[in-house]
This record gives C-alpha cells, sequence and structure tokens, in this order.
C-alpha cells in the first residue's frame, strides 16, 4: 500500500445518520496507510437503499463537521445541491472535475459489496475510482460471495481487513430511540 500516488483523494460516502467514530477510526486509518491528500466525507440527504434518515441533514452535516474539525485532511462536503443527484456517480464526477491530476479511491464498507452492483453506473465508478473496502463485523462472508466480489480481480480493489468497525450508524440510532 505504500506505492500509492501521494495527490490522491478519497471518498467516502453515505448518509452519516448519525457519524460515529467508527467513521473517524477508519478514515484516520485510511489517511495514513494509503497516504492519500485528502479525504472526502460525501454526505447524501438520503441513502436511496434506506428508510427515511433519523437525523436531518443539517444535523448530520454539523456532527460530521464537529467530529472530524481535528483532521485538516478530511472534509465534509454535501455535493447534490451542486450536482442535482444523490447518485455517487455524479458526485464522483464533480469531485473529479474540481481534482483533475489527483487518482481516486471509493471507500465502501464489506456491507455495500452485496448492493454496489445495483448502485447506478456502477462499472462507470469502478473505471473512475479504485475501491478501497473496509471490513464490516458479520457482513465479510457475505460480502466475499458477492456479485461484485466475482466481477473484480483482486488487483482491482484494496481490502483492508485489519480495521474492523464494532460500532455502526443503526446501532446508534436503536440508542438514541431508548
Amino acid at each position: 500500500m505504500d506505492k500509492l500516488e501521494k495527490n490522491s483523494i478519497g471518498i467516502l460516502g453515505g448518509s452519516f445518520d448519525p457519524p460515529h467514530k467508527g467513521h473517524l477510526k477508519i478514515s484516520l486509518y485510511i489517511l495514513k496507510k494509503l497516504k492519500i491528500k485528502k479525504l472526502y466525507w460525501v454526505i447524501t440527504k438520503k441513502n436511496p437503499f434506506k428508510k427515511e434518515p433519523f437525523f436531518s441533514l443539517s444535523e448530520r452535516l454539523k456532527k460530521c463537521k464537529k467530529i472530524t474539525k481535528k483532521s485538516k485532511k478530511i472534509k465534509v462536503q454535501f455535493l447534490e445541491k451542486l450536482t442535482k443527484s444523490n447518485k455517487m456517480i455524479d458526485n464522483l464526477k464533480y469531485i473529479i472535475k474540481k481534482n483533475k491530476k489527483s487518482k481516486f479511491y471509493l471507500i465502501i464498507g464489506s456491507d455495500n459489496l452485496t448492493s454496489f452492483h445495483k448502485w447506478k453506473y456502477w462499472k462507470n465508478i469502478l473505471r473512475l475510482s479504485e475501491l478501497v473496502i473496509f471490513s464490516r463485523k458479520g457482513y465479510n462472508k457475505e460480502a466475499k460471495n458477492s456479485f461484485l466480489m466475482q466481477y473484480l480481480n483482486k488487483k482491482e480493489f484494496i481490502y483492508i481487513k485489519n480495521c474492523k468497525i464494532d460500532i455502526s450508524s443503526s446501532q446508534l440510532r436503536k440508542f438514541y430511540l431508548r
């Protein structure tokens, strides 16, 4: 992993409903291991595969900025107003247009592998960025057997397995409902 370009950008997208230390932990780990220049947290108003968000967009943006304030390399972004889209492909193209000489890494959890082939223009996303997959507890076996893993060659992605995250936004929402 040490041979990656210095002029590179990571993109961690999602609803961040709510953001938590697991998001930050994986971000800091990736910044260090991949030696990337900056990492965008691209916040979506609503995940198309999930129900309505628990927290409002403004609350999630505020919480994301608070949790990342100590890292100058993590930039919290809400691009849907600019791109007129909540699709990763459109947000990725926007970021690429603004950073033409960079290499791009899309960071997803292993839980997303089972539905990644349902994302709009997922093959284009893979052409425009290298996929970085981090291990999520309880999802790795299903992820390894996913359609996407069958589609990809081992050289077409980076799998991070030694930075497991045992917390999820779903668990935190249950806590808030108590």
